[in-house]
């Protein structure tokens, strides 16, 4: 059986955050989208559900974390490839997001990260599968 992802983040403007990961590429399932959610496809298994903060305050008793100011979770996606590491931070980049770290270059390993528009971390990376064997 496969296990299925679904990172619920809290977003201050739906549609600019729907553009924003429209904008890297991916693809948003309107079945489960309204004026509140929007669901993010990264894959046939991970989902993002964009939740307008007061939709998404309605699902925790403890308060919502501004991304801006701290960092409750990184969100790590593997991709195949280090040129498709550089499109999607270089993606990420010019639809808004923010640099975070410098990018980290381990020889096998290679990623780089950014904030997005609330400013949700998001690293990206390859490693060499041959490195891991």
């Amino acid at each position: 059986m496969s296990t299925k992802i679904f990172v619920n983040l809290p977003v201050k403007d739906l549609d600019k955050s729907i553009a924003f990961f429209t904008d890297l590429g991916y693809s948003i399932n309107e079945q489960f989208t309204d004026e509140k959610a929007a669901s993010v496809v990264i894959s046939d298994d991970i989902y993002v559900m964009l939740l307008v903060e007061s939709f998404f305050q309605s699902f925790t008793s403890r308060d919502v974390v501004d991304a801006t100011k701290g960092t409750e979770a990184i969100m790590c996606l593997g991709l195949d490839s280090r040129d498709q590491v550089d499109e999607l931070a270089d993606r990420a980049l010019a639809a808004g997001g923010q640099p975070a770290n410098d990018p980290m270059d381990e020889g096998f390993m290679y990623g780089r990260s950014f904030h997005d528009l609330d400013g949700h971390l998001w690293e990206v990376m390859y490693m060499d599968p041959t490195a891991v064997q």
